[in-house]
């Protein structure tokens, strides 16, 4: 009989970001200080840039002067691209002129200052104004926004910082890089034996306790959308943070998680997004992508499509 000295666990930090909780893991143990680095960098940037909550932000910037030509930095434009491409593809499932409906519905600061039970009445809903109506001209980075128009680039911007950040991380040490930034998980570099092993709960943030299903993750990205975690009440209606575009509201309650997998964490969250957006027509717009995902409807039952493999019971290394 053989033995085996057990697999070393990859080195890890977790710390608070982007109003979530942003987790780095590594396959070297002495590539984790760099890779925080790059990380951190990462995030301090994008915060900048595209923060609803910064008043020093760009984006609060750029929203406060709706209806007028403003340039804007590359690293602006780099999101708002990457915002208007999910729009394009999702026909506008995912659309990120929703930022005065989220706004009106409460979510007006960083989610854990949200009152969880607010007394105030519902605003009148209004659609968002539409993605095709912003003005842009890449090629001199200038954008005008339609009066009164207010972008939300939260979604976006946090799985390209996952993107951005995991393969900076990668090429600046050799090592393998996981990155989850809230529910957002972006990889790169040479994986553990076996790939990453992704636990898969409604919250990211709570300890996994017992066994449940679980994935192996090689490359690319994973990500997950849900409407659990980040809701509160008001005026004694039950309310989350992922808005249907079309009707300035809250998604109807289908789907509870949206898992899916792409070659990027933002191409995952856009789908994810989208199939919770979607609801009754999320299986066969996911089915039409061709991209692996997992929906859990509000009753708990499980709907695998694209390939995704059916729960399996394993230990995992975080939620997604």
């Amino acid at each position: 009989m053989t033995t085996h000295a057990p697999v070393p666990s990859p080195a890890q930090v977790v710390f608070p970001a982007l109003g979530t909780t942003a987790v780095l893991l590594v396959t070297e143990p002495s590539a984790l200080h760099a890779a925080e680095a790059v990380l951190r960098s990462e995030l301090h940037a994008v915060d900048l840039t595209c923060s609803r909550f910064r008043p020093d932000s760009e984006l609060t910037r750029v929203n406060l002067r709706a209806g007028v030509p403003t340039a804007v930095s590359p690293r602006f434009a780099d999101a708002l691209d990457t915002a208007l491409r999910a729009a394009r593809i999702t026909d506008g499932a995912v659309d990120p002129t929703v930022g005065s409906a989220v706004i009106a519905l409460g979510y007006d600061r960083t989610f854990a200052s949200l009152r969880p039970d607010d007394a105030r009445p519902l605003p009148v809903a209004r659609p968002a104004p539409g993605w095709q109506r912003i003005g842009w001209n890449p090629r001199t980075r200038t954008l005008c926004l339609p009066q009164h128009t207010r972008l939300d680039l939260g979604a976006t911007a946090k799985a390209r910082a996952a993107d951005r950040a995991a393969q900076q991380a990668a090429a600046a040490t050799g090592s393998g890089i996981l990155i989850s930034l809230g529910g957002d998980l972006a990889v790169a570099g040479r994986p553990p034996a076996g790939g990453w092993r992704i636990a898969l709960a409604d919250d990211h943030a709570q300890p996994v306790t017992a066994p449940g299903p679980a994935v192996a993750v090689t490359g690319g990205a994973l990500a997950t959308s849900g409407i659990r975690v980040r809701a509160w009440r008001r005026a004694g209606h039950a309310l989350h943070h992922i808005v249907d575009p079309v009707t300035g509201e809250p998604a109807a309650a289908v789907w509870r998680t949206a898992t899916v997998a792409a070659a990027t964490c933002v191409d995952a969250n856009t789908a994810s997004t989208a199939a919770v957006v979607l609801g009754e027509r999320a299986a066969g717009w996911l089915r039409a992508t061709g991209l692996p995902g997992r929906l859990v409807g509000t009753d708990g039952t499980v709907l695998c499509l694209g390939g995704w493999p059916p729960d399996c019971p394993a230990p995992g290394i975080g939620g997604s």
